[in-house]
């Protein structure tokens, strides 16, 4: 029964992948835009607009373009079934080289950002629910709303002035390194990782000194739903029969608590998957603030560009992990409560 289920989730998933892959090409190419004026600019000949148009390919009828997109006519060139998403018409590089060098950068960070808002928003929401209406859970709703209630770019540079420019302990906001050391050579794409895997403990320190500010200016902004999330269903998993009766029983307060945890969890857990899916691509004010290069303003650089093999890319690949992500909610849902497997 559980393998059935994770069969349907995952044939579900590449269902929409495939209407992804189908919306997004014909939508883009319903914008009034003109990505050939973009590359030759609005006082090009005749003849520069006819050849620049032919070798971007968008000269072709609209079936034949689809066609070679997806690999139906590989020797015009590799398309997604030969495991190509094109090259970038402003650089001339594969995307999927190029998306495999910006897309660690914004996994690493919103990894980590859900990681350390995890940890601090659970106990938080749970002590909160478990006093309500008391002072913790008044401290709990403040925390909540002032977190959330600015934008993260307001955050990050009030972050940066206070423990950059006025206190020190911070580097400055300059990318993931400092511009005078040597990355380590690729392994993984991932700084962090491959520092360690080549022995550079010394960069790999100053990767992570780099990712603090950007980090923790993320966990703090998404701390705040989460909080109130877990809070709500922690109250109303704490006021279920199965809780009350484990209460009037008298099992300790600490198994009770867990009990309804564990109850709570499914949704909170949904809302932090829709989050993750989303900061995927909405971390770019981070990015830029922090001048990290992740994939959120490689897309927007490509959306400017009209470059459409790079946007048809980043929303792939997105939304391949979010989709990803998504399955593992699932299966998470189906470990903790196996009556959704019915």
């Amino acid at each position: 029964m559980f393998a059935r289920y994770i069969a349907k989730r995952f044939g579900l998933g590449i269902l929409q992948l495939v209407g992804l892959v189908f919306g997004v090409f014909f939508i883009i190419r319903l914008l009034p835009a003109d990505p050939v004026a973009r590359l030759v600019g609005m006082n090009a000949s005749p003849q520069a607009y006819a050849q620049a148009a032919h070798q971007l390919g968008v000269d072709r009828p609209l079936l034949t373009q689809l066609a070679i997109y997806l690999g139906f006519e590989p020797s015009v060139q590799p398309g997604l079934l030969q495991g190509s998403l094109g090259a970038s018409w402003v650089t001339d590089s594969p995307v999927i080289s190029e998306i495999a060098q910006y897309l660690p950068v914004t996994i690493t960070l919103v990894t980590l950002s859900f990681l350390l808002a995890f940890v601090v928003a659970v106990p938080i929401g749970v002590l909160g629910a478990l006093n309500p209406g008391g002072r913790t859970d008044k401290c709990v709703f403040i925390y909540s709303l002032f977190a959330g209630s600015q934008p993260e770019f307001w955050w990050g540079l009030l972050f940066v002035y206070v423990f950059f420019f006025r206190l020190g302990i911070a580097p400055a906001p300059l990318g993931s390194l400092s511009p005078m050391t040597d990355p380590p050579a690729a392994i993984t794409g991932f700084l962090v990782i491959d520092s360690l895997l080549e022995g550079q403990w010394s960069v790999f320190v100053e990767a992570l000194e780099h990712l603090m500010l950007p980090v923790v200016t993320l966990a703090f902004v998404l701390s705040g739903p989460i909080i109130k999330m877990v809070r709500q269903n922690m109250l109303r998993a704490l006021r279920s029969d199965f809780v009350l009766y484990a209460d009037c029983v008298g099992l300790p307060r600490s198994s009770v608590a867990r009990y309804a945890l564990r109850a709570a969890m499914a949704p909170s857990m949904t809302l932090i998957g829709i989050l993750y899916g989303f900061m995927l691509g909405g971390a770019v004010l981070i990015e830029n603030v922090f001048s990290l290069g992740g994939v959120g303003q490689y897309a927007v650089r490509a959306v400017l560009a009209f470059d459409y093999p790079v946007i048809q890319g980043v929303v792939l690949v997105i939304t391949a992990i979010s989709l990803l992500v998504y399955l593992a909610l699932d299966l998470f849902h189906a470990a903790i409560d196996p009556r959704i497997l019915v």
